[in-house]
């Protein structure tokens, strides 16, 4: 990588019940980046992802294992990731998803993209990136929902609903993290709208977005109209001079114990 200061990267992958994927992932990613450490947030998946991943972690110190106690959605689990890194000295964060769809051979360029940016999205939606093996009815959600965001709340990111990201440690740090209390879809267009409204800079690497091989999408019509229903408000709020969405309610207390940790 061409900044030194780009040092300690992290790679945070939230599963439920992804086992047949999780390893082919964590390989790939650490054939583009031997150096990368991994934190599979694992949501007591039924189908052993967790315990799969303890075994991987047994023989790499490069891989961890936060063991949560139940499915609690993905914006909870990367936000639990983000907490996790930023309690280390990990300098850099990165969210991908474990199923294969965001390639892992993407990362290195993403990571020489923060030489300029604070922020680097993983885009479908600008020149020299794509998807593959989507149904036309997915593209097009995921097109007009990225069209109405960027309209709704005046940004020029072209792909603000993208999934794989690059964080500067500083940009999570900065970001009042115990208020995000969004989730799937609309959690990706809340973290990016945040980073923008903090003053970073946001930067879009091309990828290859190659839907799922194995396993089923957690894709859902609730989660698409959260995101709509909360763009609209923000975007209003925006305008009107309201404040800012930051002040939305943090991440309720559910009383659970501790999630564990393995490494």
């Amino acid at each position: 990588m061409a900044d030194a200061r780009i040092s300690s990267v992290l790679v945070v992958i939230p599963t439920y019940n992804e086992r047949d994927n999780v390893i082919p992932v964590v390989t790939r990613i650490h054939d583009a980046v031997p150096g990368a450490h991994i934190l599979v947030v694992d949501d007591a998946s039924p189908d052993g992802t967790g315990e799969v991943v303890d075994g991987l972690a047994a023989g790499d110190d490069r891989v961890h294992v936060m063991h949560r106690q139940g499915k609690d959605g993905l914006g909870a689990a990367y936000l639990a990731g983000f907490d996790w890194a930023l309690a280390r000295d990990y300098t850099v964060v990165v969210q991908m998803d474990a199923d294969g769809s965001h390639p892992p051979e993407s990362l290195p360029g993403m990571l020489e993209q923060l030489v300029n940016d604070d922020l680097v999205l993983g885009s479908r939606y600008v020149r020299g990136g794509g998807v593959v093996n989507w149904p036309r009815h997915r593209e097009a959600l995921s097109r007009g929902g990225n069209l109405y965001s960027r309209l709704a709340l005046g940004m020029k990111v072209r792909d603000i609903t993208a999934g794989y990201r690059v964080f500067r440690r500083e940009v999570l740090a900065d970001l009042a993290l115990d208020q995000v209390s969004s989730q799937g879809y609309c959690f990706q267009i809340d973290m990016a709208w945040r980073v923008v409204q903090a003053g970073f800079r946001v930067g879009e690497y091309p990828i290859t977005f190659t839907e799922r091989e194995r396993g089923e999408s957690k894709m859902s019509g609730s989660i698409v109209r959260e995101a709509l229903w909360r763009v609209t408000v923000w975007g209003l709020g925006s305008r009107l001079g309201l404040g800012s969405h930051h002040r939305s309610p943090g991440r309720p207390s559910d009383g659970k114990p501790k999630d564990s940790v393995s490494a």
